[in-house]
């Protein structure tokens, strides 16, 4: 079976990688408008089912993976920052509280379609907002949901708690996907 991923993130081809996958990255285009009527909680699988029903149609020998991740507190998404601003008035939001990160994947066959979720909590301690500049300028976080990565310095100094899978956060929930490939005979 050849795996395709559908996804330009850095961080989810070195996970793919690290879990022992060969794969081709492929691109999808499609406009990623999440409708009102979706709760909060289903908005990453939506998401990322929406990008795999965008592709073309599969072959026999081939598997696409699509991914989405949310961050997500007082009931309201928090998405990729438009401008410096944005960046901060998110990260001010998450300082000393508690959000939901959500992870959708989507596993694709020609016959059929495996789409889950996986929700993390994350507690920030207080983020001053001289850290929160320091942050945005060294680490230029535009390309991440909620204006953060787990795995950069923001996640290292400043996360207190998690609840949930740390792959989760970083926007592939890895134990997923190795259960998924493994029921579907491509490992």
């Amino acid at each position: 079976m050849k795996l395709l991923l559908a996804s330009q993130s850095p961080r989810r081809k070195e996970l793919l990688s690290s879990l022992g996958f060969e794969f081709e990255v492929v691109k999808i285009d499609c406009e990623e408008i999440i409708p009102d009527s979706i709760k909060i909680e289903n908005a990453a699988a939506y998401l990322s089912e929406l990008k795999a029903d965008a592709f073309r149609s599969l072959t026999a020998d081939e598997v696409l993976l699509t991914a989405d991740t949310i961050v997500a507190i007082d009931q309201q998404i928090l998405g990729k920052p438009k401008d410096e601003a944005d960046a901060q008035n998110m990260l001010r939001n998450l300082s000393g509280r508690t959000h939901q990160v959500y992870t959708g994947i989507t596993i694709k066959t020609a016959a059929n379609t495996f789409t889950e979720t996986d929700v993390a909590d994350v507690t920030f301690d207080e983020i001053t907002d001289e850290e929160i500049r320091y942050y945005i300028q060294k680490y230029k976080p535009f390309d991440k949901a909620g204006s953060y990565g787990i795995q950069e310095w923001l996640g290292m100094a400043k996360i207190k708690s998690l609840t949930g899978s740390f792959y989760t956060i970083m926007g592939l929930p890895t134990h997923l996907i190795y259960k998924i490939l493994k029921e579907i005979s491509v490992i």
